[in-house]
């Protein structure tokens, strides 16, 4: 006779009433260690209730390193202090570097939109003339930008 069991904190028979669900074949479970450091020996601790307190006790944090486009590593530390920082905009509030993605991707949502729905835009973009005008008036702006960081 064959036992089927299910995923759980414990073995648990499918069809029970307390068990964990399986993960979804559309999901993904990411598994990652949280500290740096690993025990030497395991620590039991007693009183933690919630996820809170959980949180609060270990404290974890990661060290991350992005690659930027111009190919250079930037590394930051990354702290967790409730599920909701696991989450894009708990990630994303701690990271200047993702902040500055967010903002560029912003940026760049914006130049879309104008290009779809500005019809002077798009008739100045159509006529070959209007269009190297505009780019000379771009590439002026740009190169006053850059001449002002110097």
């Amino acid at each position: 006779m064959s036992e089927n069991f299910g995923l759980g904190g414990t073995e648990v028979k499918l069809g029970a009433g307390e068990a964990i669900q399986e993960i979804p074949q559309n999901k993904t479970l990411l598994v990652e260690k949280l500290t740096h450091d690993t025990p030497i020996k395991p620590e039991i601790v007693k009183g933690l209730n919630t996820v809170n307190e959980v949180f609060q006790h270990y404290q974890p944090k990661v060290e991350v390193e992005f690659k930027t486009s111009e190919g250079t590593t930037h590394k930051e530390s990354l702290g967790f202090s409730n599920l909701g920082d696991f989450g894009i905009k708990g990630i994303t509030a701690q990271s200047e570097f993702l902040k500055g993605l967010t903002a560029e991707k912003e940026q760049h949502n914006k130049i879309i939109k104008q290009l779809k729905t500005n019809k002077i835009l798009k008739a100045a973009l159509s006529d070959p003339d209007a269009k190297m005008a505009l780019s000379a008036v771009i590439n002026g702006l740009i190169k006053e930008l850059n001449d002002l960081d110097k």
